[in-house]
């Protein structure tokens, strides 16, 4: 079985390297630099990773789109989405692989079996509302629905890679693709490491993420008429 990480990473020098020699043990790296300014693509080869670099930056979704397409041209059969930052601790990567049975696409959870404490307070009151309201559009019993550490199977990659959305709205549309195609998502739990990390989340995201929970919403109500 042929497995890589995909790490959409934007301005990330920082942390770039370290996240790739943490990844290198269990698998072949793709780091999807998306209109960087500084030598995240740099240090990402140094320590390993092969890159693909766009030429502007487009958003995390369409970096994740461009490492899936990378990911099914090359004919992997399982994709591991990992954030640049550093947040994400890759001895994690064998336990989701461990649950990626029977599954299309695995998420790893923040709030299973574990409590968080130390993420910021605004962030897990805005990944609650998100996580109910994915939950109830999708019927998916998730906790997490926003966080980035995932595998997703070569099936279920097929059909993300036409996802319109290029932000950070894409990760939750993965999840409404799912259910709409009956695909099997599961969580497992992991740890992550908070810091100082930058967040490239900008007001225009969130009037764009309103207006897509809100599409959502009348999507739902619609199908229950």
């Amino acid at each position: 079985m042929r497995i890589i990480t995909i790490i959409p990473a934007y301005n990330e020098e920082d942390a770039i390297g370290n996240v790739v020699n943490g990844v290198n043990k269990y698998s072949d790296i793709l780091v999807v630099d998306d209109g960087s300014t500084d030598e995240t693509s740099f240090l990402a080869v140094n320590a390993g990773a092969r890159i693909v670099k766009h030429a502007k930056n487009m958003g995390k979704g369409a970096a994740i789109k461009t490492g899936l397409e990378y990911a099914l041209d090359n004919d992997y059969d399982l994709m591991i989405l990992l954030d640049g930052d550093g947040q994400h601790n890759p001895q994690c990567i064998p336990r989701l692989l461990d649950g990626m049975n029977g599954v299309d696409v695995l998420i790893g959870s923040r709030f299973l079996d574990t409590t968080s404490l130390n993420m910021l307070l605004h962030r897990r009151l805005s990944n609650i509302i998100t996580t109910q309201l994915i939950r109830f559009v999708t019927g998916y019993n998730l906790t997490d629905s926003q966080c980035g550490f995932r595998v997703i199977s070569k099936k279920a990659a097929s059909l993300f890679i036409n996802i319109p959305y290029n932000d950070y709205v894409y990760e939750s549309e993965v999840l409404c693709k799912a259910s709409e195609n009956n695909l099997v998502v599961v969580e497992v739990p992991i740890e992550c490491i908070y810091g100082d990390e930058k967040s490239y989340v900008r007001f225009r995201h969130v009037i764009h993420y309103m207006m897509f929970t809100l599409r959502l919403l009348v999507l739902k109500l619609f199908r229950r008429i």
